[in-house]
């Protein structure tokens, strides 16, 4: 049986829109989201990725296999929906909106 599949954007490339798939993406959103802070400055990438890894499903993310490529995935779409948001400056530090 094939596996649902959602479309994403990504910020970096304005109307690309890539199919990925949709257990991984969803469970690696919600991760992402739970762990996303509000306040200024953010988190890095670094800092979420660690945090959201041992938020992940098991039989998705078996020893938390890809969460780096998910969580990349999931970053470039929220940023291009405007749910989450980008400090000025570096390292690169993300909040939500």
């Amino acid at each position: 049986m094939a596996r649902r599949r959602i479309e994403v954007q990504n910020i970096v490339s304005p109307g690309h829109i890539q199919s990925v798939d949709a257990d991984k993406y969803e469970a690696t959103r919600d991760a992402y989201l739970a762990v996303l802070t509000r306040e200024a400055p953010g988190m890095t990438p670094a800092e979420i990725k660690a945090a959201l890894t041992p938020k992940l499903p098991e039989d998705l993310f078996p020893g938390g296999a890809t969460a780096g490529w998910w969580a990349k995935c999931v970053q470039l779409d929220l940023e291009a929906r405007g749910v989450i948001v980008r400090a000025a400056g570096s390292p690169v530090r993300l909040r939500k909106a």
